[in-house]
């Protein structure tokens, strides 16, 4: 698909879990209009790994298909919601990250924000509100 981005804003659910936390884990998001449309939605199974960097791959991968997929600028806004208050606070810098490993999962997602030129909101919310990241997580989990 390819959006006009000029006046677009994107909504985007990410979650990701692992089950055992190290465990077998997954992603799952959900790409919209504002209207509420779905752009394209997407569950996984990534192997075995922990919930904070099951969530982070949720956004990476959210990011890599929006690249692909909508022509963006500027003047497009990407509104994340995430229901790990972590991972959004470490990505906007207000949390120090102490594990290598996720400090380079922040570098990937800011690398990959930079490389997009859109503007960009990370708000967290409470699972309730992701139910439908939540649940492509846990089809993908159930169905491995």
């Amino acid at each position: 698909m390819d959006a006009n981005s000029s006046t677009n804003s994107f909504t985007i659910h990410t979650d990701g879990g692992a089950r055992g936390n190290p465990g077998p884990a997954a992603i799952g998001f959900v790409i919209s209009t504002p209207a509420g449309q779905i752009l394209h939605q997407h569950g996984q199974v990534i192997g075995h790994t922990t919930n904070n960097t099951a969530e982070y791959q949720a956004v990476i991968a959210a990011l890599i298909w929006v690249s692909a997929n909508l022509s963006l600028d500027s003047h497009t806004h990407l509104q994340f919601f995430l229901d790990s208050n972590l991972v959004v606070h470490q990505i906007l810098g207000d949390y120090k990250i102490k594990q290598p490993h996720l400090q380079a999962l922040v570098d990937h997602v800011h690398q990959l924000l930079s490389d997009l030129g859109a503007r960009y909101t990370f708000t967290h919310i409470p699972r309730s509100q992701n139910s439908r990241a939540d649940l492509l997580v846990n089809q993908a989990l159930d169905s491995r």
